[in-house]
């Protein structure tokens, strides 16, 4: 069965890109992700040296990514290539845009749950990438997530867009499974807590 990871770089007051949609800092390294065709579709995806084995692994085992309509519009839904995993799925009130891409299978949901279901569908045994961000928390409070992953840059933005978007209300994650010190940013993977009542 497929595990649903909630993903984004993040500055360490939260936010995973400025108010304008730019990263600043937050991508940086020297080790491309993809290749070079890649590289000019998907940039800014590089990591440091002390990061590389630790996100190609988990790269590798991405099977299918959902993303919102707001990156989907920023990236052109990533022209149907996602930058890892063979599915795209995109969660949108809109419809897709017309003549996009006809002959790519990524479908559009306007419901958070069917498009996780779907996903998981697809993904098989491997992982299913949610964006941070607005998508990202929905299902967290949907209780769709299984584990969040922050890669933390030591910046800090004071205002933009919301690791968790604007879901409200509190939830509880485990210890973190894996910590990992890169250059110039840390690697936390935390498994969310399933019994919100137990105490912590």
């Amino acid at each position: 069965m497929a595990t649903v990871i909630m993903h984004a770089v993040v500055s360490v007051d939260g936010y995973i890109a400025d108010e304008h949609d730019e990263v600043g800092p937050l991508f940086n390294g020297e080790h491309p992700l993809v290749d070079e065709p890649g590289e000019e579709q998907h940039a800014p995806f590089r990591v440091g040296s002390a990061s590389v084995d630790y996100v190609r692994t988990f790269w590798g085992r991405i099977g299918a990514t959902i993303q919102g309509r707001h990156l989907f519009d920023l990236t052109n839904g990533w022209e149907a290539r996602p930058p890892a995993g063979d599915h795209l799925l995109v969660v949108s009130h809109r419809p897709k845009p017309d003549g996009w891409h006809p002959e790519a299978d990524v479908p559009f949901f306007d419901d958070v749950a069917a498009a996780v279901e779907e996903a998981k569908r697809r993904a098989g045994d491997r992982v299913v990438a949610v964006c941070a961000g607005e998508v990202g928390g929905q299902a967290l409070a949907l209780g769709l997530v299984n584990v969040v992953a922050m890669d933390v840059v030591p910046v800090v933005f004071g205002s933009g867009k919301r690791y968790f978007g604007s879901t409200d209300g509190q939830r509880l994650l485990e210890d973190p499974e894996v910590v990992i010190a890169g250059d110039r940013v840390l690697h936390l993977r935390y498994p969310v807590r399933r019994d919100e009542s137990a105490s912590s």
